[in-house]
């Protein structure tokens, strides 16, 4: 009984093993083009799930909570996707009268304008019931990349 007991706690663990065991028995399963059809299950529906259930599991009195520091969550926001992408522009600004090569500028650029880390944005998004990464990101990388384009050009 006290296995049985171990294992529903580690549910999670016990899950991986028998994945793992399974892809090593059978992996023409998880294949490219195979039955669970990887390239979109995986790309799209398994992160779309993450951040599904994350939403989920907030709890309404945890969500009301956080609305009460608006301010904060507005420098926060204000911070992470206005300030640091401009202080990094200002800086490739100053990096592209150099001999720095371009994919690196862009590169730098691209780090620049993106969320926190997917862990962060998880745990963030698992708070506050937002994902800011997903609209933001690429319309600052596409104005970004319109002004590094005139600079280097």
């Amino acid at each position: 009984m006290r296995l049985l007991e171990r294992a529903r706690k580690e549910w999670f663990m016990v899950g991986i093993v028998v994945a793992i065991g399974a892809a090593k028995l059978e992996p023409s399963v998880g294949v490219n083009g195979g039955p669970l059809k990887p390239e979109i299950t995986v790309s799209y529906i398994a992160v779309a799930t993450i951040f599904f259930n994350s939403g989920l599991s907030l709890k309404t009195e945890e969500l009301t909570s956080a609305l009460v520091h608006l301010k904060l969550h507005l420098f926060i926001q204000t911070f992470t996707l206005a300030f640091f992408p401009a202080t990094i522009w200002l800086f490739l600004q100053l990096l592209s009268v150099t001999s720095i090569n371009e994919w690196l500028l862009k590169g730098l650029q691209t780090v620049g304008c993106m969320p926190p880390p997917v862990s962060s944005a998880v745990i963030l998004t698992k708070a506050v019931g937002g994902n800011e990464g997903i609209v933001v990101t690429p319309l600052l990388l596409l104005l970004f990349d319109l002004q590094m384009d005139e600079i280097l050009t």
